[in-house]
């Protein structure tokens, strides 16, 4: 059964702690914390952590890079210490540009087997207790001896890994406990691309891709007027699909000329002419905007295709004000109790 989850965006964290309490108390199985050059992702969920009681905790995304990983597992651990055992550990590599630019690394070829060391490395930081690490990998090295007996861990933390492209999909059906897909994922995406990728990359393995849990972000904008939801999914939508990155993604869904139009209005900052680039079919695709029954209705179409839906609200040439209220039309209107059957 598909579950449902909130991506908990604040202005600050009071606002995202308090937010992260109500989609807990509505009865969503998860919520999520990202982080961006403005946020933490790690400390918003330590926020979302004392604010919550039974729902998952995950980030999509923290990043990988930038953190060393030392860092990010004991990140990692005492967050699911502070938690009861409810962290899902979500990393990924951003961009090329993000990670040179943003991070300071220095190499940033080959993404995907980067990620496949580091999860492979996490968990063996995480099981110091069978002895100490001796690594030297082709992006990560550690030498880290105990200097005392290490305790196993409580649980063993589930990680999932951010993929667009298909050999970065392949990283999660090879290493990981799930997918982070990207908000600008459609279903004949999912079916098409992502999940032949992930069975790939676990028969590599010699894994169930069944094991795999595909999550991802769906952008959702619920207003009285639907023009107004579908005119905030419309910025949203341009703002991802001016990332060269992205790019495969709007080719299998035939948005290629779309995307050539918005890569040339972003190369200039017309940013009005970005969001009338996003055609009707475009926000059809590839989110769910209208009036709390239409989006209640219109999230239908990803059960059975995701197994998390992560509902995400745009925020691009939006009022922190108005996207607060769109974060709260969601925890409310799409809570489990009112969501129609499929």
């Amino acid at each position: 059964m598909t579950t449902y989850g909130v991506s908990v965006l604040g202005a600050d964290l009071t606002a995202l702690a308090a937010a992260s309490d109500a989609a807990d108390r509505a009865g969503f199985d998860a919520v999520w914390a990202s982080e961006f050059y403005t946020r933490s992702g790690s400390i918003s969920m330590a926020a979302m952590a004392g604010s919550t009681r039974q729902c998952r905790i995950g980030s999509s995304i923290l990043y990988g890079v930038g953190r060393s990983p030392l860092v990010l597992a004991t990140e990692a651990r005492d967050l699911d210490e502070l938690s009861n055992g409810r962290v899902i550990l979500g990393i990924g590599n951003g961009t090329k540009r993000m990670m040179s630019d943003w991070h300071g690394v220095p190499d940033t070829s080959a993404p995907a087997v980067r990620m496949e060391e580091l999860v492979t490395l996490l968990r063996r930081v995480w099981n110091l207790h069978n002895g100490p690490v001796h690594h030297d990998g082709r992006f990560y090295t550690m030498h880290l001896v105990p200097t005392g007996e290490v305790e196993p861990p409580v649980r063993d933390i589930p990680i999932i890994t951010a993929g667009v492209r298909p050999r970065m999909c392949e990283v999660a059906g090879r290493v990981a406990d799930g997918l982070a897909g990207h908000p600008l994922f459609t279903t004949k995406y999912v079916e098409e691309i992502v999940r032949p990728a992930i069975a790939k990359g676990a028969a590599h393995s010699e894994r169930n891709p069944a094991d795999v849990e595909v999550i991802s972000m769906v952008m959702c904008s619920i207003h009285d007027d639907p023009l107004i939801a579908r005119r905030e999914l419309a910025q949203q939508i341009a703002f991802y699909s001016s990332v060269r990155t992205y790019e495969t993604v709007l080719d299998v869904n035939g948005f290629s000329a779309e995307g050539r139009i918005i890569r040339e209005a972003f190369a200039e900052h017309n940013f009005q002419a970005m969001f009338d680039a996003v055609t009707d079919d475009m926000i059809d695709a590839m989110g769910v905007a209208g009036t709390a029954d239409q989006v209640r209705r219109g999230l239908t179409r990803y059960e059975g295709v995701l197994d998390h839906i992560m509902l995400y609200a745009p925020s691009v040439g939006i009022a922190p004000e108005r996207v607060q209220e769109n974060i709260d039309s969601l925890i409310r209107e799409c809570a489990p109790g009112k969501r129609p059957p499929r």
